[in-house]
């Protein structure tokens, strides 16, 4: 009976501080250059030109999330003894997109992507950017713009169910994960546009700066039933560039494809579809 005591204790020892363990790696490491590759398509661009005096708009984005060297996608520091992460859940990411216009020329758009799991995947993500627009209906138009991108990814990231069947893994015969990723990403960009055809085609390109603000929480129990709930923490600067067109195919309905890339860590490319609601 003692021994068992003894055992009991020691396994409730070992599993507080793993429960507990906060980890916040240095830049450099492949924990931070993974949450930075993610952070490329998830945060809040413009994805369209900018434009004077916009209406209420109504769109769908899809934007192209970057796959992740595995040997990129190996941490480094915070769970040293484990393989690469699952990171390609889903090919891209669907995104609905309303834009609004508010009082002294400012427009205001949001975006919610709702908690229903896809893949193994369950987000409830939110986007919000704030911008003014300043030019000529019919030449050049500047835009500057503040966003943000908050809320939580949860899936099999750490530990999905090819890891719990690999012997030299630290997820061999435990439960599937479902880890929590939050990006935390906010940042301001300009932009500078101009029309051609008429008008309906409306080129762009711009810059910006991302602060990210990275939260993953590991959740995983191992064939000991001891649970691993590590977090990680970090934080990083990332300098933005981004260009495209907004091709304008009906009065009321339009189409742009973009590019945005942080060039310290991935590209990503977007496609949206929106059209305009009420009076215009």
């Amino acid at each position: 009976m003692s021994r068992i005591v003894a055992l009991a204790l020691v396994a409730f020892a070992l599993a507080a501080p793993l429960g507990a363990q906060v980890c916040r790696p240095s830049a450099s490491s492949n924990e931070a250059k993974t949450l930075a590759i993610f952070s490329v398509p998830l945060a809040f661009g413009p994805a369209t030109a900018p434009e004077i005096l916009p209406g209420i708009r109504v769109g769908l984005e899809g934007a192209y999330l970057p796959k992740v060297d595995p040997a990129k996608a190996t941490p480094t520091i915070c769970r040293p003894g484990q393989g690469p992460l699952n990171t390609d859940l889903v090919f891209a990411l669907p995104r609905p997109r309303i834009g609004l216009p508010l009082p002294f020329g400012l427009a205001l758009e949001a975006s919610w992507i709702p908690p229903v799991r896809v893949a193994g995947a369950k987000a409830n993500l939110f986007g919000l950017s704030l911008g003014k627009s300043f030019g000529r209906l019919d030449g050049l138009v500047a835009a500057i713009r503040a966003h943000g991108t908050f809320g939580s990814i949860r899936g099999p990231i750490t530990c999905d169910d090819a890891a719990l069947t690999e012997l030299t893994s630290e997820c061999f015969q435990g439960t599937r994960s479902d880890d929590k990723y939050s990006p935390n990403i906010f940042g301001a960009d300009l932009s500078l546009g101009w029309t051609m055809a008429g008008g309906r085609l409306r080129p762009y390109f711009g810059g910006g700066y991302n602060r990210l603000e990275p939260r993953f929480q590991v959740n995983f129990t191992n064939q000991f039933g001891m649970v691993d709930s590590t977090r990680i923490e970090l934080n990083l600067n990332r300098g933005v560039v981004f260009g495209g067109a907004t091709w304008q195919l009906v009065e009321r309905f339009g189409v742009t494809a973009e590019v945005y890339a942080a060039p310290a860590d991935a590209v990503t490319e977007r496609l949206v579809v929106r059209t305009a609601i009420g009076p215009h």
